[in-house]
């Protein structure tokens, strides 16, 4: 099999389909796909363009591990 070289337009569909799938359960696996993702990137203007999809990735794990907090609290 053939592996190819993803463009960046690639890149970013990835990212923004890991954003809209993601899971409690797979968050962390997710965000260190789509930082790995974001790093290959050869530009600022790309890095630019998943900015949105980066910090919604961020914002779900901070609030998803806040609330599993919650939850442990009252257990």
């Amino acid at each position: 099999m053939k592996l190819r070289m993803l463009g960046a337009n690639d890149k970013l569909a990835e990212i923004r389909h890991l954003y809209f799938s993601t899971t409690r359960q797979t968050i962390e696996k997710d965000l260190a796909k789509a930082l790995d993702l974001l790093k290959s990137m050869a530009s600022e203007e790309e890095r630019e363009r998943a900015t949105v999809y980066m910090e919604g990735l961020a914002q779900m794990r901070s609030d998803w591990a806040r609330a599993g907090k919650k939850r442990r609290r009252k257990n």
